[in-house]
């Protein structure tokens, strides 16, 4: 079963998950392999494959993944602390999973994301 079919089914219940949040629009649930103690995935239910493909008529999605994120970093108690919101696009960037998704992660504090190079 490729990644794509695996989210499809966690947002039709087909499989289970730990989901946090779900509407008409998106699912959030928490990531199998979490890279800090807090590691939400906020995927829409419909296939977009990249942040490439998104045209104006997926606006209210995209608004949704981000006031959702913003919930449940609230929820999560990490509001304050912080957070990182990542959308990864194609495979220079580490998209592995064709579908788009929105990592939600805090919990600890992340560091800086890059490493910064001084130009001389």
């Amino acid at each position: 079963m490729t990644k794509e079919k695996i989210f499809s089914k966690i947002i039709h219940h087909q499989i289970p998950a730990n989901i946090i949040y779900q509407d008409e629009l998106i699912t959030a649930f928490h990531d199998i392999l979490p890279q800090a103690p807090i590691h939400i995935l906020i995927i829409p239910n419909i296939l977009i494959p990249t942040i490439n493909d998104i045209t104006i008529k997926h606006e209210m999605i995209l608004s949704r993944m981000i006031l959702s994120a913003k919930k449940i970093a609230k929820k999560e108690k990490i509001e304050k602390s912080g957070y990182r919101l990542v959308i990864n696009c194609n495979d220079h960037a580490g998209q592995d999973i064709y579908y788009l998704h929105m990592h939600l992660i805090g919990g600890r504090p992340l560091g800086p994301m890059l490493q910064t190079f001084s130009i001389k």
